[in-house]
């Protein structure tokens, strides 16, 4: 009898979520550097073209048709608040801020989900995921106390950033019934054309904005377009597809950490002791939020019926 079958899909569920850390960790960085030179609105519709481009002709090569109608309500909501409304306030947001300032409050998000989940969607919150929800966000603290020395912090930045994790906590959340209705790819695609429409006041300012920005942050916004969005988002939505809202927002915690060490490697921004503390703080929480206990692993990788029968 073969058990790897049965844990295939909590692999590439784990990895579809790595993706997606990893990414949006990366976009901190793109976004540092070409929020120089563009504007939040302009940034953000930029970002949802570029993905709406890439996604939509990924979408005609596999042939996915629209998204059956009860997938729609999920769709526009998180179009509105995550997609667009989201990428806005955070871009607007990071200009009156310091990085670790806004890295603090907008890692409020992932309590949100948790708690919005198990209001609205009847996700369950074991104890293992409130204690590793609690770890990381203690490194998230500590993060961003160790970030925030530098530069001062305004009010309006400290709210934009707030509205951000309102945003992206909504946003998350009304995925997870319309994925129950559409692929994970399909609700990405449209989700991205729903925050495009919503952004394109901004085209204005984006066609100006593009016309004196350097080659540099032109190639940052695309690779947020193509890789935190269309590829981060698209692996985001697979694996909430296989999980809860609140296991999959804890997963994010990882991403201060991450962005710590990108800091580093590509900023030359050597972090200090209290960094790499958070950071380290971040992860574990992650690990404890995604672990199970043993009995729950022992009925996971127990043989169903129909394998059963097949292996008899």
């Amino acid at each position: 009898m073969n058990s790897t079958p049965a844990h295939r899909p909590d692999l590439l569920a784990a990895g579809a979520a790595t993706v997606t850390v990893v990414m949006w960790a990366s976009a901190f960085v793109a976004i540092r550097s070409a929020g120089e030179e563009y504007s939040p609105g302009a940034l953000a519709l930029g970002r949802l073209l570029v993905g709406a481009v890439v996604l939509g002709a990924i979408c005609l090569v596999r042939r996915e048709g629209l998204p059956a109608r009860a997938a729609w309500p999920g769709i526009a909501i998180s179009g509105l608040l995550w997609f667009g409304f989201y990428s806005v306030v955070l871009n607007w947001g990071e200009q009156q801020v310091d990085a670790g300032t806004a890295a603090l409050v907008v890692n409020i998000g992932p309590i949100l989900i948790a708690l919005l989940g198990a209001r609205l969607l009847g996700d369950a919150m074991p104890p293992r995921l409130l204690a590793g929800m609690a770890v990381s966000f203690a490194g998230a603290v500590a993060v961003g106390l160790s970030m925030s020395g530098e530069g001062g912090s305004s009010v309006l930045g400290v709210v934009l950033c707030l509205l951000a994790a309102i945003g992206y906590a909504g946003g998350a959340v009304a995925q997870k019934p319309a994925l129950g209705h559409a692929s994970a790819l399909q609700v990405t695609t449209y989700g991205c054309l729903v925050g495009a429409v919503v952004c394109l006041p901004f085209a204005g300012q984006l066609v100006d904005d593009a016309a004196h920005a350097s080659v540099s942050a032109t190639l940052n916004l695309v690779f947020l377009g193509v890789f935190s969005l269309a590829l981060a988002f698209t692996t985001w939505a697979y694996a909430l597809a296989r999980t809860t809202a609140g296991r999959m927002g804890a997963t994010t915690y990882a991403v201060p950490a991450l962005v710590v060490l990108m800091s580093w490697l590509a900023l030359g921004e050597v972090p200090g002791l209290l960094t790499l503390a958070g950071g380290a703080l971040c992860l574990a929480g992650v690990a404890v939020s995604r672990s199970r206990t043993r009995s729950a692993r022992v009925v996971a990788s127990a043989p169903q019926p129909e394998q059963t029968r097949e292996s008899a």
